[in-house]
């Protein structure tokens, strides 16, 4: 009788990954493995890697480090394999570096996942790849591009699946979460100098209209209420299909044709919003009130080193646009500190385009040299205690104007969607979830329960804002 052969999927970084790491599972189940939660009781994990910086690769290979040390235990994974970003990226390089794990898989591994791991899992030994630019696989234009010419996580399309097959989509779900993030396309065109994604995850190439409705429609069938759609560059969707507004005709068609309760639109690139995209977001109902903003820096001059456009004026114009549509909206961005160059004077400028804002979320983050990238060999370098120091000073001026945005929504009615039920600090049952203007990372909603069956996970519910927390908000059913 043959073994039932059993896998563990470990996802770190972004959403995208989640989504990957949903595929994978996909491919594995189909092909007859039985997906596990606990990686001890497994026959092998799958560490699906995170290489965006420096902490996220750390991060990545204590993961794999870890699961390495459970095949010291007695039932123990017979196999540990890196997946992920940080194994394409740096491939038979990193398995050197890395003997714990006993292979590393690349993209284009994917679509033989089952396979490859059938193959390790006994024994064999994997030649991992050597890394390359990913870009170079697909055309220059746009709209001569393939998703076949290449593995594209996150796009695996129906017809790869085995006849009889059930889910009707290359995917898997690995929690019973009611949100879900599906992808929109994969891969940049722009080239800013700090950024090494490009690299490995490859040229912008949109997934089809039809394949996202069916993903979400499946998903919503499988219970999930709000779709987060996620890519490197969602504002230009549709770019190599002919169509450059697609996605301001694919919002509205996945509300009426899905039956999803809420969708969110993450991954904004500031310079590419057109005025439709925003009267869109704003004007559709199911769509969430939230504008992921990628700007990255105020300063017109640590900008232009980047390669990006825009500065405070433009940035600030943009704000009051949105809000003007959308009094209610959340707006959230990134921002990166000590950039080669940056003077104490751009540094004012981020602080004065941070306080006129009043971003309801910003992830603040310090330069460091990624490989590969134009970046490295900048003049200029801040040294690396100046960082920290810039760091610590604009993280806490987010933090102090961020619990402020949330006291201005006091008395502001939210739509809650109920993500889990638990008791707090002082045993008394809550519920907690997201408004609207809320991302998957951005502050939570939290209600009061006189019992923990007075709304259930997946419930949207109406509120009125009653207090804050921080950047969490406390509402009252309305």
């Amino acid at each position: 009788m043959k073994q039932l052969q059993t896998v563990s999927i470990v996802t770190l970084g972004c959403a995208r990954n989640e989504v990957d790491s949903e595929e994978l599972a996909g491919r594995l189940s189909a092909a007859g493995w039985e997906l596990v939660d606990d990686p001890s009781h497994a026959s092998a994990v799958l560490v699906n890697t995170c290489g965006f910086v420096e902490v996220a690769k750390k991060d990545s290979i204590d993961a794999v480090l870890a699961a390495a040390d459970l095949k010291q235990v007695s039932g123990g994974p017979r196999a540990v394999v890196a997946v992920g970003c940080l194994s394409e990226r740096y491939g038979r390089d990193l398995a050197a570096e890395l003997p714990e794990a006993d292979a590393v898989l690349g993209f284009d591994d994917y679509p033989e996942i089952a396979e490859r791991l059938t193959r390790i899992v006994a024994g064999e030994v994997h030649v991992p790849h050597a890394p390359s630019d990913r870009r170079q696989l697909l055309a220059i234009s746009p709209v001569e591009r393939s998703a076949t010419a290449t593995s594209i996580p996150g796009h695996g399309a129906s017809e790869e699946l085995p006849a009889g097959w059930s889910p009707p989509v290359l995917r898997r779900r690995l929690d019973g979460s009611p949100v879900a993030p599906v992808k929109l396309a994969s891969g940049c065109d722009r080239r800013c100098t700090f950024c090494a994604i490009p690299s490995f995850r490859g040229s912008f190439i949109s997934r089809p209209p039809a394949d996202v409705v069916a993903e979400v429609a499946w998903l919503v069938g499988e219970g999930v209420r709000e779709i987060v759609l996620v890519s490197e560059n969602s504002t230009s969707y549709g770019k190599d299909l002919g169509d450059l507004r697609l996605l301001e005709t694919l919002l509205p068609a996945l509300g009426e044709g899905t039956g999803v309760g809420r969708i969110r639109v993450a991954y904004l690139q500031p310079a590419e919003v057109r005025p439709g995209l925003l009267q869109v977001i704003a004007r559709t109902e199911v769509v969430a009130p939230y504008y992921d903003l990628s700007f990255q820096h105020a300063s017109p001059s640590v900008l232009r080193r980047m390669r990006r456009f825009g500065g405070r004026e433009e940035f600030l114009g943009l704000i009051t646009t949105i809000r003007e549509l959308d009094p209610r909206a959340g707006i959230r961005s990134n921002i990166i500190v000590g950039f080669p160059g940056e003077t104490p004077e751009d540094l004012d400028e981020l602080a004065a385009f941070l306080v006129d804002a009043r971003l309801d979320a910003v992830g603040v983050f310090g330069y460091s040299d990624e490989d590969g990238t134009e970046a490295v060999g900048l003049a200029n370098k801040v040294d690396e205690e100046v960082i920290r120091d810039r760091v610590e000073s604009i993280t806490a001026l987010v933090e102090e104007l961020m619990a402020q945005r949330a006291e201005d929504r006091i008395g502001e009615p939210v739509i809650v969607l109920i993500e889990t039920i638990e008791r707090d600090d002082v045993g008394d049952w809550i519920a907690v979830g997201r408004a609207g203007h809320q991302g998957p990372d951005d502050g939570a909603t939290v209600l009061a329960l006189d019992e923990p069956s007075d709304v259930a996970v997946g419930e949207f519910i109406a509120a009125i804002v009653s207090d804050t927390d921080g950047v969490d908000l406390i509402a009252k059913r309305s």
